[in-house]
């Protein structure tokens, strides 16, 4: 089943085909700062299954051999690739997908770097919305 997305701003558009190797929750300060949140959601894809429909994602090595593209408008964060580590695969940000409950997380990467409070998240108040 293909699963598309965009960026925040609609410029860039993508699709995915085929099932992806693995959706995970990466912790690493890398995509903290990369996301300005603590953690990301990326799905595992073979390159070959990634298709960018629409405009042209900048790319820039953000550590080393991590390569990150992000929309160069609105400067939402798409895709990872990392020759080195990674080779032949692009993860790609789930919650830019169109439909992001279609591919939920699995596991939890790079936790050596996970920030403390995050082991409390379930124990904090809820609101639909904002609290009054």
């Amino acid at each position: 089943m293909p699963h598309t997305g965009q960026c925040q701003c609609g410029a860039i558009r993508y699709q995915l085909t085929g099932t992806p190797q693995t959706v995970a929750l990466c912790h690493c300060r890398d995509c903290q700062r990369s996301a300005g949140a603590p953690m990301v959601t990326w799905a595992m894809y073979p390159e070959a299954s990634l298709t960018v429909t629409q405009g042209e994602p900048k790319t820039i090595n953000s550590s080393g051999t991590a390569m990150r593209s992000f929309c160069p408008d609105c400067g939402s964060g798409l895709f990872y690739r990392n020759e080195e580590i990674l080779p032949g695969i692009v993860d790609v940000q789930t919650a830019t997908l169109d439909d992001p409950e279609a591919l939920p997380p699995e596991i939890n990467i790079q936790t050596a770097e996970q920030m403390n409070w995050m082991q409390h998240m379930n124990e904090l108040p809820d609101f639909e919305r904002f609290p009054e």
